[in-house]
């Protein structure tokens, strides 16, 4: 999945690896924890020795002399080869795709997915998460009496956190079937369109 993040982020612009870094984190937000950026560089050599990618090297003048302890920063892009490739992981609609790292980093690149793969991504997630609210359910009637209260309680945290999730797949599930984007909240405040802005605070 790393792999489909960093094509995504060449697609838009040619980057270098710490605005990457940066870009990756704020991309990927919750689920970035899932990755380990020390596998960045094996994955970029992975992804230009595929030609899936190819990097600048600095000018020579914008090379710093010895012993100054500066480099010159290497600039990755995606080749035609590597919009090809991105096009075919975003393509993909399979199970890891319902799983939280594979999910998340399908959702960020959902505006450049077709509506079919979107759709059928969001309706395994939520068998996904149902499953996963199920067991929950299960584990927290048979192990009630075994369980002490912070344990209830982390039980009952994970449970609910599978509900929020449900309804917020069944929401999207629902405009995507209408052939809409969805809606978003701030602050309680709705808009009508992702790109939209909120209303305006109401005077009291």
């Amino acid at each position: 999945m790393l792999e489909l993040a960093v094509l995504g982020l060449l697609h838009e612009s040619p980057m270098h690896g710490y605005e990457l870094r940066k870009r990756l984190a704020i991309l990927l937000g919750a689920v970035r924890a899932a990755f380990s950026y020390g596998s960045l560089y094996p994955t970029l050599r992975r992804l230009r020795d595929s030609g899936w990618i190819t990097q600048d090297n600095p000018a020579r003048d914008d090379v710093a002399p010895p012993m100054t302890g500066r480099r010159g920063k290497i600039s990755y892009r995606l080749t035609p080869e590597g919009k090809e490739r991105f096009s075919e992981l975003l393509a993909t609609a399979g199970p890891e795709t319902y799983e939280d790292t594979g999910f998340g980093v399908h959702f960020a690149f959902f505006s450049r997915c077709e509506p079919a793969v979107r759709l059928r991504i969001l309706e395994g997630r939520r068998r996904r998460i149902e499953e996963r609210r199920e067991n929950l359910r299960n584990t927290i009637h048979r192990a009630t009496e075994r369980l002490d209260a912070y344990s209830r309680e982390l039980q009952r945290h994970g449970l609910e956190a599978a509900e929020r999730e449900v309804r917020w797949l069944n929401e999207l599930i629902a405009s995507e079937q209408a052939g809409r984007p969805p809606s978003v909240s701030y602050g309680g405040s709705e808009t009508t369109e992702i790109t939209g802005e909120p209303d305006p605070p109401h005077d009291k």
